[in-house]
Formats: structure tokens, sequence, C-alpha cells
């Protein structure tokens, strides 16, 4: 496929790591240094100049290509390169915002593009997936909800429940779930029935919504379960995006705020919601408002250091699960190095749900592990598979696991005596280098 990426910042970046060896990438920016960094790490064709200019963007071959991206940091360069893809070649296009009212307007008709993200949106949406799975590194739903993706850590000291150490062919696992994967440092296994799931292992687990809670309370028994309060700093457009997700979702939201007018802004447009006018890191304010009792807390500020500092006074006053929404992706580490529970990047969230639509059509929806190390497809079975007629436990490996499949609009948890048939949506874990081989099989 030719493809064309105006943007090569950190979504950018992301999205032309992943897509470059199986595509023509070509990618338009006005940084030359970013540019030259970018070509020097990856074998993509560069162009430099403002990605709204359509001279630039007929000099990047636009005209030739099967799919734009528009995925700067600015939404209107985003949009007037979308409208040009749209009279200057028969490109599929594809939108990344910030500005939600735009993603309303392309939901109701008002914009021509394909496909529109935004990054709140996202992130309100894996906010409130991780609230739902307290102990979750990272989590994501497939086939409208009824199948769950889910990262774990396993903490040292934890009870075993007849999982931990215990051979998978003897193991306890939840129903309605597997293994997908247990990392260890940079070495990744699919699970086999002698394999062992240890302690400071990162495990991957593919399962019903109920199976992920299951596991969440074995891997952290200390942490509530069931979230229903939750406070947000920073009221900025992640925090008011999250702060909506999780209204629709019953939950009880506070949100703390530095600016007042944002504050009153917020307070007049979510009556529902409790909004304080406050810096959140006063200890009387802590104290008096009982912060430290909410059963979560979102830090959501747009600084790191802000961030990072609201998280650690938060949790000396209480908090049990803390979420940080990260604006560099390098400090994703240093967070959770310093005791944030989950730190997310709305960048990689957004570059995700865009990498899919460059994959083969039969991918309705894909998530990105481990800094982009591993990918789950939710792909639709070919009648020509060689996969199909055959049971599970005869399968192929393929560097690859199938931990359910959709069927008749149906979440599926299959057995070794299952087989896969012709038109089912397949649910798989596998390393990323090795997608190219499962969507030849599948």
């Amino acid at each position: 496929m030719n493809i064309l990426l105006i943007g090569a910042g950190q979504v950018g970046a992301t999205i032309a790591k992943a897509l470059y060896e199986e595509h023509d990438l070509t990618v338009v920016d006005a940084d030359a240094a970013v540019l030259s960094e970018l070509s020097f790490r990856l074998d993509v064709a560069t162009v430099e100049g403002n990605g709204a200019s359509r001279r630039v963007l007929q000099a990047a071959g636009i005209a030739n290509a099967d799919l734009v991206i528009a995925g700067t940091s600015r939404d209107e360069i985003n949009i007037i390169a979308s409208m040009f893809g749209r009279h200057l070649s028969n490109a599929r296009t594809i939108v990344r915002v910030a500005n939600i009212e735009y993603l309303e307007a392309w939901q109701e008709r008002q914009i021509d593009v394909d496909f529109m993200v935004s990054s709140e949106v996202e992130t309100a949406y894996a906010i409130s997936r991780l609230i739902g799975v307290p102990a979750a590194r990272q989590t994501d739903v497939f086939a409208d909800g009824q199948v769950q993706i889910v990262e774990f850590d396993v903490p040292e000291g934890v009870s075993t429940r007849g999982i931990v150490g215990v051979p998978f062919r003897s193991a306890h696992i939840p129903a309605d779930s597997k293994v997908a994967g247990i990392i260890s440092g940079d070495r990744m296994t699919i699970p086999r029935g002698d394999d062992t799931i240890s302690p400071g292992d990162r495990i991957v687990v593919i399962g019903s919504p109920a199976s992920a809670k299951e596991w969440s309370r074995i891997f952290a028994e200390d942490l509530e379960q069931n979230v229903d309060d939750v406070v947000i700093y920073g009221a900025g457009r992640a925090g008011l995006a999250a702060a909506r997700t999780l209204l629709e979702q019953e939950v009880r939201v506070r949100v703390i705020e530095g600016s007042y007018e944002r504050a009153s802004y917020v307070a007049e447009l979510l009556p529902d919601v409790r909004v304080f006018h406050a810096s959140g890191i006063d200890p009387d304010f802590l104290e008096r408002e009982r912060i430290g009792r909410a059963r979560a807390a979102v830090f959501a500020m747009g600084d790191d250091r802000k961030n990072l500092y609201a998280a650690t006074m938060a949790r000396l006053h209480g908090a049990k699960f803390t979420i940080a929404v990260v604006d560099n992706t390098a400090a994703i580490d240093v967070l959770e190095a310093a005791g944030v529970d989950v730190a997310i990047n709305p960048r990689s969230l957004t570059a995700e749900e865009i990498v899919r639509f460059a994959h083969d059509p039969r991918i309705l929806q894909l998530a990105m592990l481990e800094g982009d190390r591993y990918e789950v497809l939710d792909i639709t079975v070919r009648d020509d598979s060689e996969f199909v007629g055959k049971a599970f436990r005869d399968l192929p490996t393929n560097d690859s696991l199938i931990g359910a499949i959709i069927r008749d609009g149906n979440a599926l948890f299959p057995h070794g005596d299952d087989m896969l048939l012709p038109g089912d949506r397949a649910i798989i874990f596998t390393e990323s280098e090795n997608v190219a081989t499962v969507e030849r099989s599948i």
C-alpha cells in the first residue's frame, strides 16, 4: 500500500514504525531535523514542508496514495490535509484531532473523511477500562466489550491461588480466559502445558470481562475492585473527556482544577461533577475533602512533573490506585518507578487506533502492547484459511495464540476440541513482526 503520513512527531513516528516494513511510506513534516532522525531509523521517504500545503502534498505524491494519514498535533492542519487528500487522490483519509467538537462534527457527517480519532476520547476510554480492572497495566476491549485484553505484572509474594508457579496443565486458570503470552524481560513465551508463571513476569490475558476482574483480584487483593468514586486532577481536554466517560458508567467523579475560569466552565458543563478550584497538593485540602478515600485518582494536568508530585501527595493521603496521563513517552517508566500504578500516553493510543487501517481490511480492531512489540488482532477468517476445520489443539502456533473467537456475534473461548470456521473473527496475540504471517495464514 502507498501511504502518505503527515506529521513525524510522537504519533507519526509510532505509526511509521508500525507500517514501514510492509508498505511504501512517505512522511511529510515541517521540521527537517525530525525527518532526518526518522529516515535514519526507518526506510521511509520524507518531504519537508507544511502538511496543509497543496504544493507540498503534491510533491509528496498524494495523487498516488492509497491511504492518507493526517497525524500532526494541529487539528486544522490535519483537516485541511484530509480535504486535499479527498480532492487530489482516491485515497482513504484518516485524521487525528484533539478537539472533540471536530469528532462530533465528523460523526454527524459534517466533515468528509473516512475516519477520525480523538486522542482525548481514546485516553478517556483507556482510563475507564483501567478503572474497571485496577490491577491491570494495560487493558482493551474487543467485540463490543465481550472480550477483554489485559496485561498484568505478577508481584512478589502473591498468593498462588493455584496459578503462580503451577504448570499450566494443572493451573486453576479463571474460566473463559487464556494466558496468551508470558513476558520475562525481552523474552516472550506462548505458554504450553509445562510452562509456569513466576513472580516478576508480565502476562497477557485474553478473556471475558468477568474473568479479567477475577485475574485482577488474584494479583491485587488489596485493591477495591468495584471502583465507583474517582478524583481527576486537571480539567483540560483529557480530564474533561475522562469525566464524561466515567459519568456515563455511573461513577461518581470529582475534578480538581487550578484555573478558576476552567473550573467554572467544567462545573457549569457537568453539573453532576463536584469541581474544586484548587492545586490539589495542599495537605489541608486533601484531608478536608478526603481525596485519599477516592477509589482511584487520575492525573491529567498536562505536565508530567506536576502529575508525579500530585500523585505522590495523593498516595501519602491514602489513594490506592493512581493513573497518570503522560505528555512525554519517556516519562512512563519514571512515573511508574516512582509509584504511579499506570501511566498512559494519549499519542500511543491514537497511533494504535490509526494503524489498523493500514493492515489487512479484515482486521476490525487491534491493540499494541509493550512499546508496540506485540499486537492483538481481531481478524475475520477467510474461507480458504489453512486453519479452518482443524481442532485448536492441532493448530500450528506461528508464535501466536488465538484467545477468543466471535461467532454469530457471540464471544467463545475455545478449548482443544473446538474448530475455527470460515467467517469467524479470531482474537489473536502475536509479536508485531509476525503480523503479516498471521494475516496470510488466517
